[in-house]
């Protein structure tokens, strides 16, 4: 593994259920300013890659390769922490929610800092604003076991850049892009084993926990608990949680 989430055994899918969503990529893609090349690390399968620039995309798993579309670029095999490219190659540079999954982060953004002579782009969580999804009360373990991977806003923001832009990311209700905030006001998707397997951090967690949250989750939705303590969340418009888009500036 190159991180620490094995793809090759449990990334098979990942792209059914990890769609981007437009608005936030609306948001990504207006970080990049005029850049014309962007290099794309921790590629995956090709979220929040524009199709209106010259892109380099990066990703070690071949399992996440093989699932980027047919009109993507194809990834080069490489890992963050040691970028096969010049210094300041490429106009601007995108980490999309793959900064945590990096056997050193500080390295791997160093890197990206070196090798892009723009704006560096990365779209991440907040660890310490993950407990605000409700989610926390159902299974503590995952969000402890997240906390742990995620590296602090401050730091990633120092790394970034000279000055960086810390900007909280709103989720829409419908959101496309099937990570644990997006269903926020949809409690029931938590159920599907196929929804949490697109999400790395439940590998973290052991099925007793997992097991024991569910099975709580199941009950309250069933009679109702569920709907009385967070019922409101089912019509919100966006949830403002722990994502966080940041830009960092030479």
């Amino acid at each position: 593994m190159a991180g620490d989430f094995d793809y090759e055994a449990h990334g098979g899918g990942y792209v059914l259920q990890r769609r981007p969503d437009p608005r936030i990529a609306a948001m990504v893609h207006a970080a990049f300013g005029d850049a014309r090349t962007l290099l794309n690390v921790g590629a995956g399968a090709g979220s929040y890659e524009p199709d209106d620039r010259y892109v380099v995309a990066v990703e070690p798993s071949a399992a996440m390769r093989a699932q980027r579309p047919a009109g993507a670029v194809p990834a080069i095999d490489a890992t963050a922490e040691a970028l096969p490219f010049d210094d300041d190659a490429f106009d601007a540079a995108l980490a999309s929610i793959t900064v945590h999954q990096w056997s050193d982060s500080a390295k791997g953004l160093a890197e990206l800092r070196r090798v892009t002579r723009g704006p560096v782009v990365v779209l991440t969580f907040d660890g310490d604003a993950l407990d605000t999804l409700w989610l926390a009360d159902y299974v503590p373990e995952l969000i402890a076991a997240e906390r742990r991977r995620y590296p602090p806003i401050e730091v990633i923001a120092a790394a970034a850049g000279r000055t960086a832009d810390v900007l909280p990311v709103p989720i829409p209700i419908d959101c496309v892009d099937g990570f644990t905030e997006a269903y926020y006001a949809r409690p029931d998707m938590f159920l599907e084993p196929r929804v949490r397997a697109a999400q790395s951090g439940w590998g973290f967690v052991d099925e007793p926990a997992i097991a024991r949250g569910v099975r709580r989750l199941r009950d309250d939705l069933a009679s109702g608990a569920w709907d009385d303590r967070y019922g409101s969340l089912r019509t919100q418009p966006e949830f403002v949680g722990a994502l966080r888009l940041i830009v960092g500036h030479r």
